[in-house]
């Protein structure tokens, strides 16, 4: 069974599965568009060019449309555990079966198709993104027989923080920008919740008991302490802390009182990438096991709903997947030989050059699903000097508060964090146990490590051995390819003008090494 799966909306996306196993998911993004990009044209085409046959199934996800002259609803729409449309259409001359699942839906069901193969009886998720807030209890692997709602717009109610002290964040009622979420996750490492006076735990109270700050009325919160007080006060980084704690607080005791103990438990929609909460659910004791997808925010929808439609075909949402499911590198031209000196890969000799701090812009087969660069589209850097982390945060224009993740090899992990953990991921902080890693430990002592073995990602891990050859352990600083605002680069015209304009002087691309030749 071939099944092609379009969601509309931000975080556009295709994504296609074949008898159980995902052959391609394209999010409209990536290929230096602009983040949280709607579903493109460009994105359909890329994805029918790549099919040899015409689908069985199309799944279309619901979502709004924000019309109030008549049906706000795209398909089955955004909100509905169990909401499901189909009938059959024409394509292209032949009769598909279309299938629409409410976006909601979807990420229940992303998380469970994506999970590991378990023998569970029930399993529990939550999903938590900026307007769904609940808890649902699963009977094998598609009943839902419970639905716990918690907490409307977590995520924006978390992002609506940053707003809030933002003097650049309009008073009028506008929706919270989608990176202000990160961001704010990055600030609450700064405070401790415990810090908060009366004045800050009132005005976090209000923005958890309002009716919906999507968008938010910010002059209405003019009387408080955080009101345009500046992103990087102290006022914001308590308030950041105490939200974290309170969100999380309410989720985990909902949990505790309407789903059973001991069942696996599996993790969707954009709180997801919020590293703290995932370390806090997996150490509550609540649950047996805790699965994040790497895609578990909007760019993974396209695939749950894809699951969804071989849930509903064989009454079974298990796929197999990897999380290299992007598009190949794209060579659209040569690199200017004037500027750039070409020569074959070596690892030993790139190693040697990182760890004399060179920074190297590294591009391997088909770009990572979701929105974490795992060593296929990245910045790779030596991470022990805090002066990289600044390089990278001028490079990559961001704020310099924002700490940079590192990979490292899994057999290295318990040298240098207090956790041998894996997370192929990079979904959960650990640790820093060395006082050597100036350039990704943030200011908590914590960093977001991708673990990496050779079967995961054989390239970068060759690349970390040879690292760890030299300086002893194999862990480099590891961030995202990517143009400001824009989705992962994934061509060489944009990677060659990246990096010329950027001030990095090397770039690997497969097994070619580019070299500034000025």
């Amino acid at each position: 069974m071939l099944v092609v799966a379009l969601t509309p909306g931000h975080d556009g996306a295709a994504a296609v599965i074949r008898d159980r196993k995902l052959l391609f998911a394209l999010e409209s993004e990536k290929d230096s568009f602009t983040r949280h990009a709607l579903l493109s044209p460009v994105t359909v085409l890329r994805a029918l060019e790549r099919l040899d046959e015409i689908p069985d199934v199309i799944a279309l996800g619901g979502w709004w449309k924000h019309d109030f002259l008549g049906d706000p609803n795209v398909a089955a729409g955004y909100l509905g555990p169990d909401r499901a449309v189909q009938r059959t259409m024409n394509f292209c001359g032949q009769q598909v079966k279309l299938f629409a699942s409410s976006h909601e839906r979807s990420h229940v069901m992303m998380g469970i198709g994506m999970a590991p193969p378990d023998d569970a009886r029930q399993r529990a998720v939550v999903v938590w993104e900026g307007v769904v807030g609940s808890l649902y209890l699963v009977e094998g692997r598609v009943d839902i027989t419970r639905v716990v709602p918690v907490l409307d717009q977590p995520g924006h109610r978390y992002a609506a923080v940053f707003a809030l002290a933002d003097p650049t964040f309009p008073d009028d009622a506008r929706v919270p920008r989608m990176e202000d979420a990160g961001k704010l996750m990055a600030l609450a490492a700064f405070a401790d919740p415990g810090d908060a006076d009366e004045g800050i735990r009132e005005t976090v109270d209000r923005l958890m008991a309002a009716r919906s700050v999507w968008p938010l009325p910010k002059h209405r919160y003019r009387d408080t302490p955080l009101y345009n007080v500046g992103v990087e006060a102290q006022e914001t980084k308590i308030a950041a802390a105490l939200i974290t704690k309170r969100i999380f607080d309410l989720f985990a005791e909902a949990a505790e009182q309407h789903l059973p103990r001991d069942i696996p438990l599996h993790i969707n929609g954009g709180c997801g990438l919020n590293c703290d909460w995932n370390v806090a659910w997996r150490e509550h004791g609540q649950f047996s096991s805790v699965f994040v997808p790497p895609c578990t925010n909007d760019s993974g929808v396209a695939i749950g709903h894809a699951i969804d439609a071989v849930a509903d075909a064989t009454g079974d949402p298990c796929i197999e997947w990897d999380v290299y499911g992007g598009e190949e590198f794209v060579w659209d031209r040569e690199p200017d030989p004037g500027t750039w000196r070409r020569r074959p890969l070596d690892n030993g000799a790139v190693a040697e050059a990182i760890a004399g701090g060179r920074i190297f812009a590294w591009v391997q087969g088909r770009w990572e699903i979701g929105p974490r660069a795992l060593g296929n589209r990245s910045i790779l850097a030596e991470p022990f000097h805090s002066a990289t982390q600044d390089r990278l945060n001028e490079i990559k224009q961001r704020e310099d508060y924002r700490p940079i993740a590192p990979c490292c090899r899994l057999e290295d992990a318990g040298k240098v964090f207090d956790s041998p953990l894996p997370d192929p991921y990079m979904l959960y902080f650990r640790h820093v146990v060395s006082g050597d890693l100036g350039a990704v430990t943030h200011v908590d002592g914590t960093a977001r490590c991708q673990t990496v073995t050779a079967k995961q990602n054989k390239p970068l891990y060759d690349l970390l051995t040879a690292f760890a050859d030299r300086r002893g352990v194999g862990i480099l600083c590891n961030t995202s390819l990517n143009f400001k605002r824009l989705g992962f680069i994934n061509r060489m015209s944009d990677l060659a003008q990246y990096c010329e304009t950027r001030g990095i002087d090397d770039m690997v691309v497969g097994d070619a090494w580019f070299e500034r030749a000025v």
